[in-house]
């Protein structure tokens, strides 16, 4: 036993039950951290517009004792679109959180994986293909539905081809990677042979956007997210033992199989459920969880951390991409600018540390 297992081990526990928890100061001191970050970003972006509300009126409203005027705005107008960045980002953190975990490769995200791009082909199906007035349709409720069945429909088909008498890391993302490329060529495909105001709709949600959000979007992805969190808290104690090999995961008394398809199936769900709220926004669930894990000096991507680094990160992104640049530009474009140099960054050090 090295100097770090014997201290890891010797930390204080918790336990509750028959699941035990290790007590780490500084990983509860970060994420705390992370929700008061995150509740701070969340109050900004909803007094941030053409009638700007200050930070103590804004906390005011929310706790009811605000005006009259400001609860109008708030509540009705603004809400939605802060609320969407805030459920949007935890759930593309804890889905990459987990399919990082399982793959055990930083690179293994919903983005990689292509269950963004198959929830994606789905709905750019649905508008150019039904156009008129059933377009009217797409755009709200039916779009949302067929991105969240599109990205669970591909989860599915890649577990099932990555399925090999259990899941390894590489093959899950090789063929993840193949799989995305087909829904990739897919929308190209439909976009190419579409009317061009069907293009247009499509378009405008491929980018990944948090403008003209509703409250019935956002309550299903809330309600929908908080479901799916639940479950992953139950399952969650015994990720981190899914991350050695299957016959030591057998001898722990661990159902690796189960366990790693249980959380697998969320964290499909989770990602399906951020995609119908919010379009495809690009590589909040890569950069999230490896941020939380350098933040709470981790071996593994933390989901807590996880899930408050990608909302932080998503209403953070939208802020600048209101406010900053010259120009309102679709949240997608702010994310895929910091999650590219990022992506480099990982392949890099992964070259780096194979040779």
């Amino acid at each position: 036993m090295n100097e770090t297992t014997m201290k890891r081990s010797s930390a204080p526990g918790v336990r509750l039950g028959p699941v035990s928890f290790v007590w780490r100061p500084w990983m509860v001191l970060v994420t705390l951290l992370l929700a008061a970050a995150a509740f701070v970003a969340f109050c900004l972006s909803i007094g941030v517009g053409d009638f700007p509300i200050g930070l103590r009126q804004v906390v005011a409203t929310l706790l009811g004792r605000g005006e009259q005027v400001d609860e109008f705005v708030i509540m009705d107008l603004r809400m939605p679109r802060a609320l969407a960045g805030l459920v949007v980002g935890i759930a593309l953190g804890v889905s990459g959180a987990i399919t990082q975990s399982i793959a055990r490769n930083p690179l293994a995200s919903p983005d990689v994986l292509g269950i963004t791009g198959g929830a994606s082909a789905v709905a750019v199906t649905l508008v150019t293909v039904s156009g008129g007035a059933a377009a009217t349709v797409a755009g709200s409720v039916g779009l949302s539905a067929a991105a969240l069945a599109g990205g669970l429909g591909t989860g599915l088909l890649v577990y099932l081809l990555a399925w090999r008498r259990g899941i390894n890391g590489l093959r899950l993302i090789l063929i993840g990677i193949s799989v995305s490329a087909v829904m990739e060529a897919v929308t190209t495909w439909l976009l190419v042979t579409a009317d061009i105001r069907d293009v247009a709709r499509a378009q405008a949600w491929l980018v990944g956007s948090l403008n003209d959000r509703s409250w019935a979007e956002v309550r299903v992805a809330l309600w929908g997210t908080l479901a799916l969190v639940a479950v992953v808290v139950c399952v969650a104690p015994h990720l981190r033992a899914l991350q050695l090999d299957d016959d030591v995961v057998t001898g722990l008394g661990v159902r690796h199989s189960t366990v790693r398809a249980i959380l697998l199936l969320c964290a499909v769900s989770l990602a399906g459920m951020a995609v119908s709220a919010a379009g495809p926004v690009p590589f909040v669930a890569l950069v999230a969880p490896q941020v939380a894990m350098r933040l709470v000096r981790y071996p593994a991507p933390p989901l807590v951390a996880s899930g408050l680094t990608g909302a932080l990160l998503l209403i953070c992104a939208d802020l600048v991409a209101r406010t900053v640049l010259p120009i309102s530009l679709p949240v997608g474009v702010v994310t895929a600018a910091i999650g590219g140099p990022f992506l480099v960054y990982l392949l890099v050090r992964a070259n780096l540390r194979a040779g």
